[in-house]
């Protein structure tokens, strides 16, 4: 009987490491911003007792709106600096924040978007109130994007960009342990994902963006990588369909679960510009094609 118990026990111990491990913060020094990029340091109450750091990017010239930059998990704002500089050059602010328990944001553990999402209202708070009434947007990112779908009311911006945003937490646990321990590694993912409630306050069943996007109540443009095997081109086109119009979809050709705008910088830019410049600068009803 022991010889059977033992690896069982060594299996289960192994899974809550590896949970423990998935939700631990991700602090990170972040040092100066790029010698080319004026940034201003802010730094927001996070409603929690605690403090969110990030940078405001202004816009060159004059302002068309703000955008706010929501990085991935295990990610932090710099990785979102590509972005703000092209923005910029195109008229647009920015404010890219460290969400909760990453970077140099407080927080004791990352919850997939519950806490998070309330990072991204406070930071789109914060935007508004450095661009005298311009229309916000936001682009999230991975746990960025889940983020701006998740929270109790829909994200008061005037335009949304999700890329690479898991349709639940159920399934994207599962296409992360078949990508890396295949087959049988999705078998593993209810030991991690009944995890969640001992871990942390996020209620049953709330990190299912899928079952959430529909009340968003801005115009969304999804992008996912076609080749994605932790978020799949299957999930963004059944997000994409639960969407609410006017809403948009670009799967990046030959793209895995990377940086889409690293992966195809030329006609990420194009498409974001297009889709900013519909609706926030003309506000016509019409998605981008």
């Amino acid at each position: 009987m022991g010889l059977v118990l033992l690896p069982l026990l060594f299996a289960a111990g192994f899974l809550w490491w590896m949970g423990g491990s998935l939700a631990a913060p991700a602090p990170a020094v972040i040092g100066d911003p790029p010698a080319d990029l004026p940034v201003e340091s802010v730094a927001i109450a996070d409603g929690r007792g605690g403090t969110l750091k990030g940078w405001f990017i202004p816009a060159e010239g004059k302002t068309r709106a703000g955008v706010l930059l929501a990085h991935g998990v295990r990610a932090n704002r710099r990785s979102m600096l590509a972005r703000a500089q092209f923005l910029r050059e195109q008229g647009y602010a920015s404010l890219a924040l460290d969400l909760q328990a990453h970077g140099e944001s407080d927080g004791e553990q990352i919850t997939f978007g519950y806490l998070e999402s309330q990072d991204v209202r406070n930071g789109v708070e914060a935007l508004r109130g450095r661009i005298g009434g311009k229309p916000v947007a936001a682009i999230g990112v991975s746990l960025g994007a889940a983020s701006c779908v998740l929270g109790e009311k829909p994200l008061p911006v005037d335009a949304l960009v999700l890329e690479s945003m898991y349709s639940s937490i159920e399934l994207a646990t599962a296409n992360r342990l078949r990508a890396r321990f295949g087959a049988p590694g999705a078998w593993a993912f209810p030991l991690l994902t009944m995890q969640l409630p001992l871990r942390s306050p996020i209620p049953q069943g709330y990190l299912r963006p899928l079952e959430r996007i529909g009340s968003v109540s801005a115009p969304v443009l999804l992008l996912g990588g076609r080749d994605d095997l932790a978020t799949t081109a299957a999930e963004t086109r059944a997000l994409f369909e639960a969407a609410p119009e006017p809403k948009d979809l670009w799967i990046v050709d030959g793209a895995g679960h990377v940086d889409l705008h690293r992966a195809a910088q030329e006609e990420y830019e194009r498409r974001i510009l297009l889709f900013f410049e519909l609706y926030l600068d003309a506000g016509l009803p019409n998605a981008v094609h």
